[in-house]
């Protein structure tokens, strides 16, 4: 038997929502899910509504959040199209979710097996081996009620570390040129590989990285300029976003 999804508790607009429904607040994992609903909406007019919630108050631990998504996170995607409706938890799960049922052209994945693969391998890297370290930068250096220094060093080397992963990536160090985007033949094709990877690296700075130390990566930060040139990656981090105060 399929879980009920909705409650007395659930929020008129997100029960009474038709078609595909985004629950977010507009946070690095939030922006990548909402830049891929911008693009889709561009490339095929995909249309959604959305829901903004308010994670510093705990909105994503009550009961009708838990019952879309038990791990109490957003952003989470709902697709009110299935009969019962879906709910999709994960940032990365979601941004697939929408390739394979919003982009039958594959306009931001790949039809080709191996290139598709590797979309999916720097999705995930980014998934499991970006965004963990450099979200603790941002806890330890802003949020913790001690500065702890160890951790803050260990999770500040972790991230720079991953930075030149993706800057041995783009910089083609190892192929036969330089690349734009991280998946895909030749120079690659700006996909959900990036959309994931994007709203996270383009903070550095907020995340307490200097110029000095973010310069040894210019292949990176030419593609943070790249990617923030879209207008619908403009779209999906902008103020549509933003919760109301």
């Amino acid at each position: 038997m399929a879980p009920q999804l909705y409650t007395d508790e659930t929020p008129a607009e997100v029960k009474n929502a038709k078609g595909l429904h985004l629950i977010t607040m507009s946070t690095p994992n939030g922006q990548a899910v909402q830049i891929m609903l911008e693009e889709l909406k561009d490339v095929y007019g995909t249309e959604w509504t959305t829901t903004l919630i308010n994670i510093m108050t705990n909105d994503q631990k009550k009961d009708w959040f838990l019952r879309l998504d038990p791990n109490g996170r957003i952003p989470v995607l709902v697709d009110n199209t299935a009969n019962p409706p879906f709910a999709v938890m994960e940032t990365s799960a979601e941004m697939l979710y929408l390739l394979k049922f919003a982009d039958k052209k594959d306009v931001f994945g790949f039809k080709d097996e191996l290139e598709r693969s590797q979309c999916l391998q720097w999705t995930f890297f980014w998934h499991g081996s970006g965004a963990p370290y450099q979200g603790q930068v941002n806890h330890f250096t802003r949020a913790a009620p001690e500065k702890i220094e160890y951790a803050i060093n260990r999770f500040k080397n972790e991230t720079l570390r991953v930075f030149g992963v993706l800057e041995i990536q783009l910089s083609g160090k190892y192929g036969d040129e330089p690349r734009e985007y991280l998946a895909g033949n030749g120079k690659g094709k700006y996909s959900v590989a990036d959309i994931k990877t994007w709203p996270w690296v383009r903070n550095w700075e907020r995340s307490g990285f200097s110029k000095e130390q973010i310069d040894e990566f210019p292949h990176l930060l030419k593609w943070i300029d790249r990617i923030s040139e879209r207008p619908a990656v403009q779209r999906g981090i902008g103020e549509a976003y933003d919760l109301k105060k």
